[in-house]
């Protein structure tokens, strides 16, 4: 294999020395664009693919967008292509979001049922066509139900009539649909849910309307009746209004919190409790309401009121005078029948007077308001009570500086620590008070309350827990305390022992050095003595080693006496 790849390559430097610089630049030519195009088929090859969410592009740039919005607030991968269609990753992905995008109307205008459901044509006789037609929209229509996260199963069936000749002779599309849902699903009693699909039915079937569409569950419940739905939407209220209350109440509850236990402990803010009262009944009012004309404005310098205002002003007027003289006339009834005037009127009768009448209309006007109020579920009132504890001062004495232990035998916290409790002053719970109100935004007219107490609280687990420790902590100190004196007296007794000990081996030493001194002074003097009387001193070979030792044994003490003496003291020891 060797020998044949080098006289390959032998041939090829053979061949590439004999090329013309033309035929070498064109060979590296070719090269490089083959190399070009290898990578470019890899790149389009790799290229991601998508499944189209509808077969036709969507020219509406802002519908795109909202599409393309409402898919990334789902968390899927798109990408639109260049005729402006939008590609997901799979097929369920797209049944998934055109269900979506049905139920919430995001359905492009002008987009054919078919391209819809993404459902192929076929080239036969009108009468395959047709039914492979209802065929293939039931399947899709059913493959879209299923994809909903709800649905376990979906049987669903489409009646299409022919084409009749008259339009009152034609009869509706109809749809009739069972689902079964998975566990723990919702979707039997949530109204929002089974529009989805009756909206996905009514996109998906040309000429279906909502009136012919039933959707039932399993056990045969109609569930698109809406109507009949109520009861359900009123239960459903109030569990929205009652988990509204309990979420307004729980704001409430932590901004307070949070307000007290910034200026007292959190230790001592207890029993923090906020109701919200609210109606959710829904109610309108027409009413016309009438204002005074203000004259002068407010002056926003001033604390009290300088508005000037007046009722109503005098646009117009007409004053009317009328004046008559004459003879006065009493009817006396019918004739033939006696007068029942009083006598004062009988006698005034066919007597010349004179009258004045006069009459003054005026038009004026004034400010006038129409209202026309609905009344939206509204909160009517905030109560709000809570518990602030005093302080506890633990007295100590001025001379130890020491816990002061209570001795009185009546007192239930006799044998433990002394504390002496402060209440809080009425001043600071009204302050306390006022801080609440304007958390909470107090209206006296509708009733707010604000109820602030001072109950001292039991805190005799926690006192008595205190005094174990503190208790626990003094014996530990006092029996610190005895160790230590006791490891001290031990090391006393241990440094004086040695001292006596060394002091008595010092004596020793130093008489049996004075011994061994005298000895050898006394050797000496013998020695010199027979010397000086001239007879000849004869030692044996035992006493001249002796002597010969003693003469090291002092030279070494004199160059090395702290050595000697720890050889000397060694000996002592083992012969003791």
């Amino acid at each position: 294999m060797n020998e044949w790849l080098k006289k390959n390559t032998a041939k090829l430097r053979e061949k590439w020395s004999s090329w013309k610089p033309v035929q070498k630049v064109i060979l590296v030519a070719i090269i490089i664009v083959m190399i070009v195009a290898v990578v470019v088929m890899a790149r389009t090859s790799s290229a991601p693919t998508g499944v189209p969410l509808f077969n036709i592009g969507i020219a509406d740039e802002q519908m795109r967008q909202d599409i393309c919005f409402r898919l990334e607030e789902s968390n899927v991968k798109y990408s639109v292509s260049s005729d402006g269609k939008i590609l997901v990753n799979d097929e369920a992905t797209a049944r998934r979001m055109r269900s979506l995008l049905t139920a919430e109307n995001l359905v492009p205008a002008g987009i054919d049922p078919w391209d819809f459901l993404n459902v192929s044509q076929w080239s036969m006789t009108d009468f395959e066509r047709n039914e492979n037609r209802k065929q293939a929209i039931t399947k899709a229509v059913q493959a879209q139900i299923e994809s909903l996260a709800d649905v376990a199963n979906a049987e669903v069936v489409i009646g299409q009539p022919d084409d009749a000749l008259f339009a009152e002779d034609q009869k509706p599309v109809t749809a009739s649909v069972i689902l079964r849902f998975k566990q723990g699903s919702d979707m039997q009693y949530n109204k929002a849910k089974i529009r989805t699909v009756q909206n996905l039915l009514i996109h998906s079937v040309v000429g279906l309307k909502e009136e012919y569409i039933t959707i039932a569950d399993a056990e045969g419940n109609e569930l698109n009746n809406f109507a009949g739905q109520a009861d359900v939407d009123r239960l459903t209220l109030v569990e929205r209004t009652e988990k509204f209350k309990l979420q307004l109440a729980n704001k409430i509850r932590a901004k307070v919190l949070k307000q007290l236990q910034d200026v007292a402990t959190e230790d001592r803010v207890r029993n923090l409790n906020v109701n919200v009262d609210m109606d959710t009944s829904k109610a309108s009012s027409d009413k016309t309401i009438y204002t005074p004309i203000t004259i002068t404005p407010q002056d926003p310098d001033k604390p009290y009121d300088t508005r000037v205002t007046k009722d109503s002003f005098v646009i117009s007027s007409q004053t009317v005078t009328k004046e008559w003289t004459g003879t006065g006339y009493n009817p006396q009834g019918p004739a033939g029948v006696d007068g029942q005037n009083p006598p004062v009127y009988s006698d005034m009768s066919n007597m010349i007077g004179k009258s004045t009448e006069t009459g003054v209309t005026q038009n004026t006007v004034v400010n006038s308001e129409h209202r026309i109020e609905e009344r939206m579920p509204a909160v009517d009132r905030i109560t709000v009570s809570v518990n602030i504890d005093g302080t506890w001062r633990t007295p100590r004495d001025p001379k130890t500086h020491q816990y002061i232990i209570d001795d009185d035998e009546n007192s239930i916290r006799y044998g433990g620590v002394k504390r002496e409790y402060t209440p809080v002053p009425a001043e600071e719970l009204e302050n306390y008070a006022k801080l609440i109100q304007g958390a909470v935004g107090y209206d006296a007219s509708r009733n707010y309350l604000v109820e602030v107490t001072n109950i001292q609280i039991d805190r005799t687990a926690q006192f008595d827990k205190d005094d174990e420790a503190y208790f626990a902590a003094i014996n530990r100190k006092r029996t610190i305390v005895i160790v230590l004196v006791g490891v001290i007296a031990i090391l006393l007794a241990f440094i004086i022992f040695r001292m006596v000990s060394r002091e008595i081996e010092r004596r020793k030493r130093l008489r049996e050095e004075e011994i061994l001194r005298r000895q050898q002074a006394e050797r000496e003097k013998a020695l010199w003595d027979a010397k000086q009387e001239g007879v000849e001193v004869t030692m044996s070979v035992e006493e001249r080693k002796r002597a010969e030792l003693q003469e090291n044994a002092i030279a070494m003490a004199k160059e090395h006496p702290e050595d000697v003496a720890m050889l000397i003291r060694t000996w002592l020891m083992e012969d003791n």
